[in-house]
């Protein structure tokens, strides 16, 4: 009996680190998504767009979207440009109508996993990586 409920509670404890694996994931891709989106506009409406992350909040804001919270638990951290800087815990990456950008990096950090998203200063391009450490 003891050892069935020590099995149990080891896959109880590799079910919830699995999940967690996916929502850090998800949370990546979004954050992606999401500075891709404002890059995009920035593009079409050939107007300066602003990615606006809060890391305090764990909130992000694409160019003309509703902020989205990212994952309680999470460690967020912004990398960009100190004229792009709004507060000691809020930043935005900003998206220029040739496609360019202020660069950065976003760092999502939760349960052992990091991801970070980088973004050229140059093409604006985003891409998302898994960092081993």
């Amino acid at each position: 009996m003891m050892i069935a409920a020590l099995a149990m509670a080891l896959i109880g404890t590799s079910i919830s680190q699995s999940i967690s694996g996916a929502e850090m994931r998800t949370a990546a891709r979004k954050v992606t998504a999401g500075l891709r989106y404002t890059r995009t506009r920035a593009i079409l409406s050939k107007s300066e767009q602003l990615f606006h992350l809060d890391t305090e909040t764990r909130s992000y804001r694409a160019a003309d979207r509703e902020p989205i919270e990212l994952p309680e638990g999470m460690d967020v951290e912004l990398n960009t440009a100190r004229s792009e800087l709004t507060s000691e815990t809020a930043g935005a990456i900003r998206f220029f109508p040739d496609g360019g950008s202020t660069g950065g990096n976003v760092r999502l950090e939760a349960n052992g996993r990091i991801y970070r998203v980088n973004v050229a200063w140059l093409t604006g391009e985003a891409t998302l990586e898994q960092v081993e450490e």
